[in-house]
């Protein structure tokens, strides 16, 4: 099932999220993901739901769920990635404009 699907099968998820965070977003540019547009950090396929994360604060594959974008996978990291800062995937250029900068709240789901 695709982090689409998900969105759209699942219910938001109940109680206080987990972070509160600062939201980027990149799409599927060389410039913008070190040269290989479809491959993340850790090896999985680029694609919506894939966010990058901070290891740190989320570890890798951690299932998610983020305001305003729905259900994700930690699965790729970046440098500016640091602390609680997430950056989600869209496909297009135009989406991670319209998605802009701002403050998200994020659910790390058990």
């Amino acid at each position: 099932m695709s982090a689409v699907q998900a969105s759209l099968a699942f219910p938001h998820p109940e109680g206080p999220p987990t972070y509160e965070m600062e939201a980027t977003a990149y799409c599927p540019l060389p410039e913008e993901t070190d040269g290989d547009p479809w491959s993340t950090s850790v090896g999985l396929r680029s694609g919506y739901g894939i966010v990058a994360v901070d290891p740190h604060v989320i570890p890798y594959y951690t299932p998610l769920y983020i305001e305003g974008y729905g259900y994700a996978v930690a699965g790729d990291t970046g440098g500016a990635i640091r602390g609680e800062r997430i950056d989600v995937f869209f496909y297009t250029y135009q989406e991670t404009v319209s998605f802009g900068r701002r403050p998200i709240k994020v659910w790390v789901l058990k």
